[in-house]
């Protein structure tokens, strides 16, 4: 219930409480015991030498001499108020927490995470405190990205019905995991109790996260009846935000959550996750704490217009459930005003500025109870290096028309230009570069040519997870042949849709005279190399309603790119300067034709070796793809080719 007192002539409407920290053996109920002793040492003295190093090691994790204390308290914060809550002391609650949680899995620490603060405190209700009479957990996961140490620790549970509603960009948006896929519903007695709705793209707004409420979300939750709900409140994908490039208002939030209050019997506890606009944070948290209080708000929404790829998204996360939660059988309704997909320039566009955030009157927010971690904010989030691309860029899209020559739109750079294309009328630019040659050069999966030809004629090969759309042109290569390059290969990330868990290739684009990497080049036309780019970076998708293939209506690589990076060996593409594949490289020519690759930017490999990104071992399934092109491909024996991927991986850059 909501405590009231008075101070002089002001109303208190909350209690405020300091934070407690949490025991270890709760703690342990979803994290391993060497990672519980991790983080209980990682701030002392003796760690002194060896911190900065160990976080390295880790994705995206900073720590530092306040690290071991902080994450103690969060955790033991969500805990205490979850517990209130469920006995009735309160009617709900905030936990204003750092660090967050909701990336940290079972014995890793990961992206800003150190603790799964939800997850502990959802256990600790069901398994420490079963007389509180909660037997079903609602968690909501509105952050912007997915949630994958929640999904983890709760995937055959079904006790815990986990919803993430994300960006995933095609498995390429931060923690650019396949599991944060639609597909991935739970296992066993969990099946159907894990819902992901991912996001095509950036811009997704109150429409948006609106419609997979009242289409996925509430109806779900309705047959499922919680006992609470625990909210993992990330507020990077509110307006603002210089990381998550969606546009969720403050009063957005509050409607989510309004939705929310019919559910449980209005028992919600939320607990701080991501946001990195401090404006954008106050706003939003201030909005949700009073309805947490019983404040009525106006919401005001002249353009209510979902995207068309929210739209389909959610037909689809329907269509995967729909045998498990019969109430989404039916279809989405067809009479629904839908928005086009954003241009790249809208994509790309700052979202950061402090100025888009609007402006709610009584910033400081009243609500039954702040739960407050000493310190406030961590130095992590101090510490976190934002791309200034990423706050601030006036990236210019591949089909708008530019007058600059390329050469004009970069510094010359041997290991990474970023360019544009001028604009080719989408009707005629595939018969223009249908009649131009150029030798592509893969170094990863694309060596076994029945891998390869899956991206020329649709398919996929063994060993695949999905298939390819194939090129608009699937002619087969007009030739193949071998050659080493200097450049070193290695194997990022840790999954992907296609392969599954492990790392892919990658060329490092910085030119090393020691290094040797195979390649298998294979004679295309740049229209089909194009096709390629596209696949490779998940340009390409297919529209549910007509059942076509849709790809990019401009390429990425013109005559002016080839012109471009022949001179200055790479070209960084602006237009998907985010994406795994975004770097062009040029290899020299072989009978007067450009040999081209792609890979990562440079940037990319800066953050593997600090630990930013993962440096993982490929799986076997595609290690044995790259082992079978070198040997079909009769460059080396079997021996020879295990030797050679074998050393790739275990190197460090």
């Amino acid at each position: 219930m909501c405590r009231m007192g008075k101070t002089s002539s002001r109303i208190l409407r909350c209690m405020i409480m300091k934070a407690k920290e949490a025991e270890d053996k709760h703690i342990a109920s979803v994290h391993s015991k060497n990672h519980i002793k991790l983080i209980r040492s990682i701030s002392s003295k003796e760690y002194d030498s060896r911190r900065n190093k160990i976080a390295k090691r880790l994705n995206s994790i900073y720590f530092n001499k306040g690290s071991s204390e902080s994450a103690f308290l969060a955790a033991g914060s969500v805990i205490e108020v979850a517990e209130k809550v469920a006995a009735g002391e309160l009617r709900s609650a905030i936990a204003l927490v750092r660090p967050p949680g909701h990336h940290a899995e079972h014995n890793e620490a990961m992206g800003f995470c150190l603790f799964n603060n939800v997850a502990v405190a959802a256990d600790y209700l069901l398994n420490e405190r079963a007389d509180l009479g909660i037997k079903k957990i609602l968690i909501v996961d509105w952050d912007v990205h997915h949630g994958n140490g929640t999904q983890k620790m709760f995937y055959d549970d079904p006790r815990v019905l986990f919803f993430s509603v994300h960006r995933f960009d095609y498995g390429s948006f931060y923690p650019a995991e396949g599991d944060a896929s639609y597909c991935f519903i739970g296992e066993g007695a969990g099946k159907g109790y894990n819902i992901n709705v991912p996001w095509e793209h950036g811009r997704c707004g109150d429409a948006d996260y609106i419609a997979a409420w009242d289409h996925v979300l509430l109806p779900v939750a309705e047959a499922f009846d919680p006992d609470i709900i625990l909210v993992s409140a990330g507020f990077d994908a509110a307006l603002g935000d210089p990381l998550g490039g969606c546009c969720i208002t403050p009063n957005g939030y509050a409607l989510l959550l309004t939705k929310l209050l019919g559910f449980a019997q209005g028992r919600i506890v939320m607990a701080l996750e991501g946001g990195y606009n401090l404006r954008s944070i106050a706003n939003s948290v201030s909005a949700c704490a009073k309805v947490l209080l019983g404040d009525k708000f106006r919401y005001d929404a002249p353009d209510m217009q979902p995207f068309e790829s929210s739209w389909r998204v959610i037909q689809a996360v329907r269509d995967e459930l729909k045998t498990l939660w019969p109430v989404l059988s039916s279809r989405l309704p067809e009479n629904v005003s839908l928005r086009s997909r954003p241009t790249q320039t809208e994509l790309y566009s700052s979202s950061g500025s402090e100025s888009d955030v609007e402006e709610l009157p009584d910033a400081i927010a009243s609500v039954n109870f702040i739960q407050i971690t000493d310190g406030v904010i961590s130095e992590s989030l101090s510490r976190l290096r934002l791309d200034e691309d990423k706050i601030a860029t006036t990236a210019t899209s591949s089909n708008i028309t530019v007058e600059q020559s390329p050469a004009d739109l970069a510094e010359p750079q041997n290991v990474g230009s970023t360019a544009v294309s001028k604009e080719i009328p989408s009707l005629s630019w595939r018969s223009e570069l249908s009649k131009v040659y150029v030798w592509y050069a893969s170094f990863g999966s694309n060596m076994w040519t029945p891998r390869f030809l899956c991206y020329i004629q649709g398919g996929k090969a063994e060993g695949m997870n999905i298939p390819c759309f194939g090129s608009h042109d699937p002619s087969p290569p007009c030739g193949t042949m071998w050659k080493t390059v200097p450049h070193r290969l290695f194997f990022g990330r840790s999954s992907t849709p296609c392969w599954g868990i492990g790392g892919v290739a990658f060329l490092n684009p910085e030119i090393n005279d020691s290094e040797n990497s195979y390649v298998c080049m294979y004679k295309i036309t740049l229209e089909q190399f194009n096709d390629v780019l596209f696949q490779e970076n998940r340009l390409v998708k297919e529209n549910n309603e007509s059942g076509k293939t849709e790809s990019p209506n401009s390429p990425l690589i013109g005559l002016s790119e080839i012109e471009f990076v022949s001179s200055n060996k790479a070209v960084h593409l602006a237009p998907i300067k985010d994406s795994w594949y975004s770097n062009v490289l040029y290899l020299g020519e072989e009978d007067k034709l450009p040999i081209l690759t792609m890979t990562c930017p440079s940037s990319d490999v800066e953050r593997c070796k600090s630990g930013e990104l993962p440096l993982s071992p490929p799986s076997k399934t595609y290690a044995t793809t790259l082992i079978k092109g070198l040997v079909e491909g009769k460059h080396l024996d079997s021996d020879a080719a295990t030797s050679y991927i074998n050393a790739a991986a275990t190197r460090g850059l």
